[in-house]
């Protein structure tokens, strides 16, 4: 939602450098990222069920290993990390010697499945053989299908590494560091696993699904290309007649009115309170506020560019930035959203319309 401003501000660019060259090609440029930025959208939402995928295979893969570390610490062989934070490679190298049930010097498939069944992983259900498979590929750095000592302190340093980057830690690194990160890993997981049922869930025939999303795609555009000129008279036409600013129309009853379906269908979801479902609400709204960015802006400066009229929306532009931006940094630092948080969403619409207001009228710059 924050990079489908950018079209915005390549339009505008010529504005801010308050010059007349340049114009025209501006407007081609924003047209041609905002279709580019279109089709990544969409590409996106195609491939989303492999990342999610992917993101969930991960996020178990860690789990494991973290369970594999408290492991370690529960056994009483000692602590994995120094006062200062270092691996304690003394106490990984014991860990490796009691697992080398065959005293080998390295482990086999067989121990690491033997490993992996003695740890209690009461809360995940996965397949054994898939995370000793997932463990030897993420340490066998030799590729010789074995463990070796060496591999198993560097795995495990490189681990113990990625605990410290996930639990902020102060002063020395105790037990219950480990048991944090892997309370920690345990949490990723299940969130994963509850957004995986949405995301992940197969598509029957998904050729057909993606054709028929293109058609639909389309189909819109064409629609808003052909509707645009007319909507814009049928404003100007109610303003005249009803001696209600073109301003208000344009900006607080068009708004109410093409977003109405976006608006109902998060209200439905939300209204379920659940996290999937609160979770879908934001995707809605995300969702239509990049289609608004990318593809019904590309049709407005589809019109602009063929039939050679003026781009002249400073004030516009600045607000559709300004909000952008500030929700898009707001959202991107949180998974969680307090209920005070929907007021500041609130304030920046009345707060938009005021300076648009007082910028086009007072100021002129429209």
């Amino acid at each position: 939602m924050g990079l489908s401003v950018i079209p915005f501000i390549i339009a505008q660019f010529p504005k801010m450098l308050k010059t007349h060259h340049g114009q025209r090609l501006a407007v081609l440029l924003a047209l041609i990222t905002s279709f580019l930025l279109v089709l990544s959208y969409c590409l996106y939402q195609v491939f989303q069920p492999w990342i999610q995928r992917r993101k969930l295979a991960y996020a178990k893969h860690k789990h494991v290993i973290s369970g594999i570390l408290r492991h370690a610490q529960m056994q009483a062989l000692g602590r994995l990390l120094n006062d200062d934070g270092t691996p304690n490679e003394d106490v990984i190298r014991k860990l490796f010697r009691k697992i080398d049930i065959d005293d080998s010097g390295n482990l086999s498939h067989s121990e690491l499945h033997a490993l992996i069944v003695g740890i209690n992983f009461e809360e995940l259900d996965f397949d054994k053989m898939d995370a000793v498979d997932k463990v030897m590929n993420d340490f066998d750095t030799s590729r010789n299908d074995v463990l070796e000592e060496d591999e198993f302190v560097q795995g495990m340093k490189k681990w113990l590494n990625e605990a410290k980057r996930t639990v902020p830690a102060s002063g020395a690194f105790s037990n219950k560091f480990i048991n944090e990160f892997h309370e920690r890993t345990r949490q990723e997981h299940a969130q994963l696993i509850d957004k995986s049922d949405e995301a992940v869930e197969s598509v029957e025939n998904p050729g057909w699904c993606i054709a028929k999303a293109v058609g639909f795609l389309l189909l819109g555009a064409a629609i808003a290309a052909a509707f645009a000129d007319p909507l814009v008279d049928a404003v100007h036409n109610f303003s005249n007649a009803t001696h209600i600013p073109s301003f208000f129309i344009s900006f607080i009853a068009l708004p109410l009115a093409t977003n109405s379906s976006e608006a109902v269908s998060a209200i439905i979801f939300a209204s379920r309170k659940k996290q999937r479902t609160c979770s879908l609400t934001f995707s809605e709204v995300y969702g239509g506020v990049t289609m608004n960015n990318t593809l019904c802006l590309g049709v407005f400066l589809a019109l602009i560019y063929f039939r050679n009229l003026t781009w002249d929306f400073s004030s516009e532009v600045l607000i559709i930035l300004v909000v952008c931006v500030i929700m898009a940094l707001f959202t991107s630092f949180r998974t969680t959203f307090p209920l005070w948080t929907c007021l500041i969403a609130y304030m920046l619409y009345p707060l938009s319309l005021v300076i648009v207001y007082i910028l086009d009228y007072v100021f002129g710059w429209s």
